[in-house]
């Protein structure tokens, strides 16, 4: 019975040796360049063979590493954050699901075994994301499990056309210049951005948030959207040979531009964290369209750690705020909250890219590496803009819930007892302050050099800086908030530029007025000359056939006296 109580440290242990494994298999493959391919041959049938293949390399060990590392976290974080769930042990085995679902995307080598884990992650979300079983959850799972479908049609079609080329692995069917491979990868590319919440399918991403914290915090840092992004890595060349990394870039520049935006005019704490993940997925399919591949993985697993990080002191927030997610309902917090406070910085200047932190690593040399290229004004000045103001809104998070004066109750008190959440946080903390030095010396076999002018050098710290005086500006002084006050624009903002509204509302609408149309027309002309109809016909002329069949002598002598009749007028 005692058992049940056990289940976190259980599954938080097996991760953590998974994590620890992972990592010491990925060092190995990478100072020893190797890689591993394994295959079980499920069926053979008249010389067709149904291989299971497993693929090993130092990106996707390294992968698991943080993922496991991370799910470790949060799955200890939940035994205290989900302590009063009497289904408690029904969610840990969820989000393990959830994990062995990654997992399975991870190491797979051909299309159909990367469906099978992809599918997981979609049908296990809508669990997940439906959690606490309301008319919100609902809305928001619904939208989540079919955005994610239009996903999962483009990998079932790709896995069509790749039978056309002999082999459902990407690494053997893939190689030729087919014509297919252009097709291929246009759907490969749908469903990266679908999963990774790329316009004009953001409108999810955020209404996922009704999901448990920890859940949020698993989902948009190192699982659910990543998996997008870590397939486009897998199929990084294929993508530059065919052109469509023009594309890509436009796409990943507009998402973060607009999660950017819209997270400066968001008020709800879990929906401004989610709009920031929305941001650097944005700035990582960007770096992957211009083709620095491995610098998009970089920052890939370094967001990951400092944003699971981020949700978990959000998560601390919102469980002593009484259950409020409205920043502005917190404030003060960082007298009896001094560690989650110190958590929450330092994740939010790892998220802007403070020197030596592990965003610093990552997302100073990516915008670095982008400056280098020849892309044009516009697209410089899109990836200063959206830098600069990931910055502003990290400072409006931070000044509202932690430095601002206490919007709570007189009687309310917060404390910093719970351990559990302490040691989850301390893991995130370390791995956000160390992963970035660590790890750049390990994935890259020479020092990064990056030489640029010294005003394109500057350039990020100083939109950095402006950035966070912007966000000074509207927080500190109220007068400078105008702007919020001006409805339809915050409307346009909060909303994602009306994405959700086009992603929900005006599609369903739309298909409403189809089926409204269908039913005027199964209750009209088509019934009438459908199945009513002959229903109705029939049903007249069987009821005309027993009655003439009764046994009636007036019947008989009518029937003989209309004959004879008829017999004398034709006569």
């Amino acid at each position: 019975m005692l058992l049940k109580y056990y289940f976190h440290l259980i599954y938080s242990f097996l991760l953590g040796l998974t994590s620890l494994s992972s990592l010491v298999m990925g060092l190995f493959f990478i100072f020893c360049s190797k890689s591993l391919v394994i295959e079980f041959d499920i069926l053979s049938i008249n010389g067709i063979s149904m291989m299971f293949t497993l693929y090993f390399d130092w990106m996707s060990l390294i992968f698991m590493s943080f993922v496991s590392f991370i799910s470790c976290s949060v799955v200890y974080y939940s035994g205290s954050y989900m302590s009063g769930d009497f289904n408690i042990n029904r969610f840990l085995g969820l989000v393990m699901l959830f994990v062995a679902s990654m997992m399975f995307m991870i190491f797979s080598l051909n299309m159909v075994s990367i469906l099978l884990g992809w599918d997981g992650l979609g049908v296990v979300s809508y669990v997940l994301v439906v959690y606490y079983q309301n008319e919100k959850s609902n809305a928001a799972g619904m939208i989540t499990a079919l955005s994610n479908r239009i996903g999962d049609v483009a990998i079932i079609l790709s896995i069509g056309l790749m039978m056309d080329l002999g082999s459902w692995s990407f690494m053997s069917g893939l190689n030729s210049d087919s014509y297919l491979t252009a097709y291929i990868m246009c759907f490969l590319l749908v469903a990266g951005m679908t999963k990774s919440a790329q316009m004009p399918f953001s409108a999810w991403l955020p209404a996922a948030m009704a999901a448990p914290t920890p859940v949020s915090a698993l989902v948009h840092s190192s699982t659910l959207v990543t998996a997008g992004v870590y397939l486009l890595i897998r199929f990084s060349p294929i993508l530059m040979s065919t052109g469509l990394n023009l594309f890509l870039f436009v796409v990943g520049g507009l998402t973060t531009l607009m999660a950017s935006i819209s997270a400066n005019f968001e008020t709800d704490m879990k929906k401004v964290v989610a709009l920031s993940t929305l941001s650097q997925l944005g700035m990582m399919m960007i770096t992957l369209a211009v083709g620095f591949y491995l610098l998009s993985f970089f920052h890939l697993v370094m967001h990951a750690v400092f944003k699971a990080l981020l949700f978990l002191c959000s998560g601390k927030l919102i469980h002593e705020s009484n259950g409020s997610q409205d920043f502005r309902d917190s404030g003060g917090m960082i007298v009896g909250l001094s560690f989650t406070g110190f958590c929450l910085n330092l994740s939010n200047f790892a998220l802007c890219g403070f020197p030596f932190l592990a965003g610093f690593y990552s997302k100073d040399l990516l915008a670095e590496s982008i400056l280098m290229e020849d892309l044009g004004i516009i697209a410089f000045l899109l990836l200063g803009f959206s830098t600069g103001l990931s910055s502003c809104y990290s400072f409006r998070l931070s000044y509202f819930s932690m430095m601002k004066f206490s919007s709570m109750g007189v009687m309310t008190s917060v404390k910093e007892e719970d351990e559990i959440m302490w040691v989850s946080k301390i893991m995130l903390s370390i791995g956000a302050v160390m992963f970035g030095a660590w790890f750049i010396w390990w994935m890259f076999p020479v020092p990064v050099l990056v030489v640029l002018c010294p005003s394109l050098k500057l350039m990020t710290i100083m939109t950095v800086l402006m950035g966070v005086v912007v966000g000074v500006f509207i927080s500190l002084f109220p007068s400078m908030g105008y702007i919020y006050e001006k409805k339809t624009l915050v409307l346009f903002c909060t909303q994602m530029w009306f994405l959700s509204y086009v992603s929900g509302q005006v599609i369903s609408s739309m298909f409403m007025d189809i089926s409204k149309l269908l039913k005027w027309l199964d209750g009209g002309w088509s019934e009438m000359f459908g199945g009513q109809g002959l229903y109705k016909s029939l049903s007249y002329s069987s009821n005309l056939n027993l009655s003439i069949q009764y046994n009636s002598v007036k019947l008989y002598l009518i029937s003989f006296l209309m004959i004879f009749i008829v017999f004398i007028l034709l006569s």
